[in-house]
Parts: C-alpha cells; sequence; structure tokens
C-alpha cells in the first residue's frame, strides 16, 4: 500500500515538474511574455486588447458632416458623467450592502446626492436636450440599467415616477435603452474611438 502511495506521489510531481519546464517567462522592459515550449520550438504568448475596425466615415452633403461633428462633441462632452456615473452607482452598491439599517441607508443616499449635485449641478445644467438624451442613453450602456431602474433602485418607485414625467416634459424619457447595434450604433462607436484615445 505504502509503495502505491509512493508511486503515485512520485509520478504527479514529477508530470507537474515536467509540465513546468514547458511554461517560460521572460520580462521585456516592462512587459512580461509567456512562452511554452512545444517540440522544441519556443512560442511566445502575449495578450492584446480587443481591435475595432471601422469604415471610414464618407458623408452625402455638408450637411450630414455637421451632424456627425456635433454628435462626437455632444458624445464626448457627455460620456465622462457617464463613466462618473458607473463608478459611483458600483461604489453605492458596495456601500449599501454594507449598511444594515434602512434609516442608515437613506442617510447614505441623502449624503451622495448631496456630494453629486454640489459636484455637477451647474454643470449638467448647462447641457443641451440633445447632450441630456445622449447622457441618458450612455448611462444605460455604462451602468447596464436604465436611469429610470437606477433612480427608482436608490430613491424609490414615486421618485423615479417624478423624474420621468420631467424628462418626458422636455421630449426625453428615462427609460430609454441604448442599442449598440440599432438607433445608437454611431454613438457606440464614438464611444469606442474615446475609449482606445483614437477621438
Amino acid at each position: 500500500m505504502r509503495l502505491i502511495f509512493f508511486t503515485i506521489l512520485f509520478v504527479t510531481i514529477a508530470s507537474i515538474q515536467a509540465y513546468s519546464q514547458d511554461t517560460l517567462k521572460y520580462q521585456l522592459g516592462k512587459n512580461v511574455l509567456y512562452g511554452l515550449v512545444i517540440e522544441g520550438d519556443t512560442i511566445l504568448m502575449s495578450s492584446i486588447d480587443e481591435v475595432f475596425i471601422f469604415p471610414k466615415r464618407h458623408f452625402a452633403s455638408r450637411g450630414e458632416k455637421r451632424r456627425y461633428d456635433r454628435l462626437v462633441r455632444n458624445v464626448k462632452k457627455v460620456y465622462p458623467y457617464a463613466v462618473m456615473a458607473r463608478e459611483k452607482f458600483e461604489e453605492v452598491n458596495v456601500k449599501m450592502g454594507t449598511l444594515k439599517s434602512e434609516k442608515a441607508k437613506k442617510r447614505y443616499l441623502d449624503q451622495v446626492e448631496k456630494e453629486i449635485k454640489d459636484q455637477y449641478e451647474e454643470e449638467l445644467k448647462k447641457l443641451t436636450i440633445t447632450q441630456g438624451r445622449i447622457l441618458i442613453k450612455l448611462i444605460d450602456r455604462e451602468v447596464g440599467e436604465t436611469s429610470y431602474d437606477v433612480v427608482k433602485q436608490l430613491k424609490g418607485s414615486f421618485s423615479a415616477f417624478l423624474w420621468q414625467t420631467l424628462a418626458r416634459l422636455f421630449g426625453s424619457n428615462l427609460k430609454s435603452e441604448f442599442d449598440a447595434e440599432g438607433e445608437d450604433k454611431l454613438i457606440n462607436e464614438i464611444v469606442i474611438m474615446i475609449e482606445k484615445g483614437a477621438l
């Protein structure tokens, strides 16, 4: 019995040792590359960022070019707010999970709301209606939930209803969903180019 145990242990250790000799690690400056030895050949492995290729834009008229340039300008202006919304939403969700009482949660939400208002209210008031609509869509893209659902989750149904009513008065809809393959395809391309540093 002891012989079988030691034989299995030896085979296991030997196979681990043999496997570890096939994998190599190379340091090239700040980058670390891994190499795999297959039948005497060393193959270096590296992960690269996802590559996006968009077609070159051709515009039928100057008006179409101006509309595209305006869309790029609007997306560049509101995208940082959508990223901030995602980060703040994640932070709030983590913190809310640690709070026990409803009173503590409400106090925390009121504090966060005040901080956001103090920091961003004046800037957000200056957004155009079009920029506001784009921001609503980008929040859905970044957070994964519509603006209406975010407000409902954090502040309740009644508050979400009031904000939705106000948005509808100005021709917007907090329930707007981001459609990356449909009507929001151009916005999605612009956001990807911003993220990759191409814009």
